[in-house]
């Protein structure tokens, strides 16, 4: 009985190991199929379309009907509806004779007072809109916020920029206003900062507190974990913390965010990298230059193609690639841009794969269209 118990168990263990892994969606001989981080065809290519696996399920497309599969290829919801969306907070919404619905993964409906436009939801709540205005409703149907405002932004952090008029505002999940209404513009919440405008004003909201950032005509979004954000001066960018203070001077055409410490800029003339003392660490080398992963590796493009450098400035990956795409399903978000938990999307001599830390191609495989990695 004894071993029979740890059997049951280990295959539970190894199952939730199974479910857990991301997957990849490629096209090969025009069709579509899921490949893991090994390179190794999980769901061999079969599909006329499919989409990226969200909570553990896929969309996927056949006999002109869309339905959903689980990690191993089977069908959890046959293919039956005209159009689907992607899984978030147990439920996904389908379409069927011109008619919207949440359903769960057992084709369970659930009853809501929508009766208009419908939404996805996003980490438990969707938009619910009522002539023009619009409030929130919860995975259990019940309404969260009466529809009161002109627009509610989706969720980032657990917070929402709202806009009543020509004023914004932000909220949290519960509808409670965390940022009165009264800016002319706003960014997404962090827990550093918020970005935001009253009239030509631009600063940055801190525990209620608006930090003015002197002679700011704007500001960008606090990103990952660095306390530097950037915001433009007289045509120029440069950095400043959440109190509004230029930590670096506004003196570059363009630059990208911090991230692993150091940040790309852009000259006028080319691409380096400065660090958060606004000292040059990598040199102005590069025709275009991305974000640093956690992995220490960041895009470069040298001449026309991309490969990847370390922190001191060494090109470890050769630059014969090409790195962005727009998605190929229409499930696709926005496409990542070099590393991400250990492997990075390139096109190589027009097809599209994954790459390692090491330069080598996952699989040795290549194929017509990939996406990146989900579960």
């Amino acid at each position: 009985m004894k071993k029979t118990f740890l059997l049951i168990l280990v295959a539970l263990i190894n199952a939730s190991v199974f479910y857990a892994q991301e997957l990849a969606l490629v096209r090969y001989d025009d069709k579509f199929g899921y490949i893991n981080k090994s390179g190794e065809f999980v769901i061999n290519p079969q599909f006329e379309k499919a989409g990226d696996f969200s909570e553990g399920y896929a969309p996927a497309f056949k006999d002109k009907k869309w339905g959903f599969i689980d990690q191993t290829g089977k069908w959890v919801i046959e293919p039956q509806y005209d159009r689907v969306k992607s899984f978030n907070s147990g439920y996904v919404l389908v379409l069927n004779d011109d008619q919207w619905n949440y359903i769960d993964s057992g084709k369970n409906v659930l009853t809501t007072p929508v009766k208009e436009k419908y939404y996805d939801f996003d980490g438990g709540v969707a938009f619910y809109t009522i002539e023009k205005k619009t409030g929130l409703i919860n995975t259990k149907g019940e309404i969260v916020i009466e529809p009161i405002y002109d627009v509610i932004k989706p969720f980032t952090n657990g917070h929402a920029r709202v806009r009543n008029g020509d004023l914004w505002g932000m909220i949290d999940k519960t509808g409670k206003v965390v940022i009165p209404i009264e800016y002319s513009e706003i960014g997404d919440y962090t827990n550093r900062g918020t970005t935001a405008a009253k009239g030509s004003s631009f600063g940055i909201i801190v525990d209620g507190n608006f930090n003015q950032i002197n002679g700011a005509d704007k500001v960008w979004d606090f990103y990952n974990d660095s306390n530097l954000t950037y915001a433009r001066k007289e045509k120029s960018v440069g950095f400043v913390n959440n109190k509004g203070e230029w930590i670096i001077a506004p003196k570059y055409e363009k630059v990208r965010a911090f991230s692993n410490g150091l940040a790309p800029v852009f000259n006028g003339e080319a691409w380096g990298y400065v660090n958060e003392k606004g000292e040059e660490v990598i040199g102005f080398n590069y025709r275009d230059a991305e974000i640093f992963a956690a992995n220490g590796l960041a895009p470069v493009k040298d001449k026309k193609l991309w490969g990847f450098i370390d922190k001191s400035g060494k090109m470890v990956i050769a630059d014969e690639y090409d790195i962005t795409a727009g998605g190929m399903s229409l499930f696709s978000g926005d496409t990542i841009k070099g590393f991400h938990n250990g492997v990075a999307k390139v096109r190589y001599k027009k097809q599209w794969g994954f790459i390692d830390e090491k330069g080598q191609p996952i699989g040795n495989k290549w194929f017509q269209n990939a996406e990146d990695f989900s579960k």
